[in-house]
Parts: structure tokens; sequence; C-alpha cells
């Protein structure tokens, strides 16, 4: 199949996962059913928006619908689920936030490479699309963004970023260094939430 088929779903993958980590947190936050769709949409396309009006690039969900409907298919899941549990364990908030964080660093990285971008500001790009989503959601609900507090966060998606163009460089070989790149970023977020791993600058006060 097409590279272009693959890439499609897996933005729609990262859609979906974020849209599933917003309706999560308006879940803790005890929205109506309106609050949980606005704060699942901005969690999974805030990113993604930001870097494509950056890159001077029509606005991805304004050109494919199917972006939308999956927002609502996965908000709508995460509701069903969450009548049957009554109750979110943080962790999972967290493991759907990675997921879609990892994937939405590299369809961002690699949207701004085809697009002209050298390597420096597709990695930034990356990083934007991957967290800015999340920091919208967070600030919405008045908690300190993950960006600014969390394990590694936004460094997971500079290495993941980093280690996608080693990748390309030595193997030549894209859907691998995607691969590459996804992996990296989400395994080093997992871990860094495991063994709360930081970039502590401050003394404890």
């Amino acid at each position: 199949m097409e590279l272009s088929y693959w890439l499609h779903w897996i933005d729609l993958l990262g859609v979906a996962v974020f849209a599933i980590s917003g309706t999560l947190m308006a879940y803790q936050q005890r929205m109506d059913g309106f609050g949980v769709v606005i704060l699942a949409s901005v969690t999974a396309i805030g990113g993604g928006t930001l870097r494509d009006i950056i890159l001077n690039l029509p606005v991805f969900w304004t050109q494919d619908p199917s972006f939308l409907y999956a927002i609502l298919l996965a908000a709508v899941a995460t509701i069903i689920w969450l009548r049957f549990r009554q109750q979110v364990p943080m962790q999972f908030l967290l493991v759907a936030d990675a997921i879609g964080l990892a994937f939405f660093n590299v369809m961002g990285l690699q949207k701004a490479v085809a697009n002209g971008a050298i390597p420096f500001i597709a990695v930034v790009m990356g990083t934007m699309s991957g967290v800015f989503g999340g920091l919208i959601r967070d600030v919405i609900c008045r908690e300190v963004p993950l960006v600014l507090k969390s394990e590694l966060y936004a460094v997971t998606c500079i290495v993941g970023g980093t280690l996608y163009f080693i990748s390309l460089a030595v193997l030549d070989d894209l859907k691998v260094s995607m691969a590459v790149a996804v992996i990296s970023t989400l395994s080093l977020r997992l871990l860094a939430m495991k063994y709360h791993w930081n970039l502590t600058v401050f003394k404890p006060h």
C-alpha cells in the first residue's frame, strides 16, 4: 500500500487517542456533553492546527472531515466505557496521552519535512504537534500543563525526532525511521513516567 495511506491512518489514530485523553480529562472535571466534545477536539487537533498555520498550509481537519468523525467516535466510545467503569485511573490518561504524543510527534515532523522544512524546524514542528493539544486541554481545565511539570514530555519528542533523522540518514528507509521515532518517543515517555525522570534545575523548596 502507498505510504500516504499509512500516514493518513497513523494521523487518524493519533487524533483518536488524543481525543480519548481529552474525554478522560473532561470526565475527571465533570464536564457536560458539550464540554466533552470541546475538550476532546482541542486535545486532538490543537497541535496539528497550530503546526499547519505556522507552515502556511491548509489546516488538515478542514480538508478531511474524517478527523472530526474520529474525534466523535473516540469520545463516544470512551463515554460508553466510562458509563460502565465509573472511574478512570490517572495512569490511563497519562498512557493515552503518551501514545498520542508519539504519533503526533512523528506526523508533525514528517509533514514539516514534506513541505521543505530543515531537520531542526521539523523537530520543532513535531514537538509542537505533540504537546500543544495537551497544553490547551490542561489550561482549559486550569491544570498546570504536563509539558511544564511532568516527567520528560517535550524532551521525548525532541529525542524521537532526532532519532528519526539519524535513522533516515543511516538506513534510508522512511517507514523504519518513522517506526523508530514512534517507539523511541513512546518508550522514553513511559519510562520517564515509571521512574520519574525529569530535568530538575531548581532545588526543592
